[in-house]
């Protein structure tokens, strides 16, 4: 796992055109140096499922780094960490470390079980910060799609929302916080998708044929957190999308304006489901690395 990771982050010159030429190939050559990665760290097991998760930490960092908590997309029903890996780079690079995290998927666990999932996943980096250099006032979480959806209830919900119950630890630990999310065109309204001109299959899929689906929706929409403590929160999302509708970005703005929670909706004119242009992506990367400075979540120095 190490010699891959070390491979991947090799061409990173050509695969992340966030540094200078000059600056990307420095960071290429010395990451196999200065990172490493502990692969496949069970945090929770749940149905005879083990989740895991990958931590990738500069092993001789002299203080606690940010560090970011990357998901995985696949809307709930297929996707690993190991074809996420990429989407640690851009953090990696500013000196970061990393945690990829894997959840059970549709197959294996119905709703609510993946958000379930990465709210132990969460806690268990607080547990064992120390560990990595994990700086616990400076962790930011951000995914793709599906992913998005599961940033945002990671870093929205609260232990006495009541979806902590099954995770390991003692009782009595302090609550781990987010600093911030990174959300790329993740859903926030669940039950908009079961059904009407937004119905998906993913999303009924998740939620399976149980009565109560449309309460289990609510519980697992970003939308019904949104309250004035909420980390901050950027939101990637292309205006032409046809998988995670826009209307889910703009719905979830007004209500974080509303409450007033620091946001950014950061919208691709005609942009898709992802696989955004270079260009797009340069320029969406960079709104947030401009919106996390704002919060104090710059390069690790």
């Amino acid at each position: 796992m190490k010699l891959r990771l070390i491979l991947l982050l090799s061409i990173l010159g050509c695969l992340t055109p966030l540094l200078s030429a000059q600056d990307s190939s420095t960071f290429a050559l010395d990451a196999g140096n200065r990172y490493w990665i502990r692969p496949d760290v069970v945090y929770g097991v749940e149905n005879g499922h083990e989740n895991k998760l990958d931590v990738i930490y500069p092993h001789n960092a002299t203080s606690p780094v940010p560090t970011v908590i990357y998901i995985h997309g696949g809307g709930w029903v297929f996707g690993d960490k190991a074809g996420a890996v990429l989407e640690t780079l851009p953090y990696l690079q500013m000196g970061w470390a990393a945690v990829n995290v894997e959840y059970r998927m549709a197959g294996a666990s119905k709703a609510p079980g993946a958000v379930e999932d990465c709210r132990c996943a969460l806690r268990w980096i607080a547990r064992n910060a120390k560990d990595y250099h994990i700086d616990l006032s400076r962790l930011v979480v951000t995914g793709h799609s599906a992913g998005g959806h599961l940033s945002l209830t990671t870093g929205m919900l609260k232990e006495s929302d009541g979806l902590d119950t099954n995770c390991p630890g003692d009782k009595g630990e302090a609550e781990p916080k987010i600093a911030a999310i990174v959300n790329w065109y993740g859903i926030t309204d669940v039950a908009d998708l079961l059904g009407g001109p937004n119905r998906k299959t993913y999303a009924i899929a998740w939620l399976g044929s149980a009565a109560n689906k449309e309460e289990v929706a609510r519980r697992v929409s970003p939308l019904s957190y949104v309250r004035g403590d909420n980390p901050p929160i950027i939101t990637v999302h292309g205006d032409a999308d046809d998988v995670v509708p826009y209307s889910h970005a703009l719905r979830l703005q007004q209500a974080l304006d509303k409450a007033g929670v620091p946001n950014q909706l950061f919208t691709i004119k005609g942009g898709g489901h992802g696989q955004f242009s270079d260009e797009e992506n340069r320029k969406a990367y960079a709104a947030i690395f401009q919106f996390l400075a704002k919060q104090n979540l710059g390069p690790a120095k």
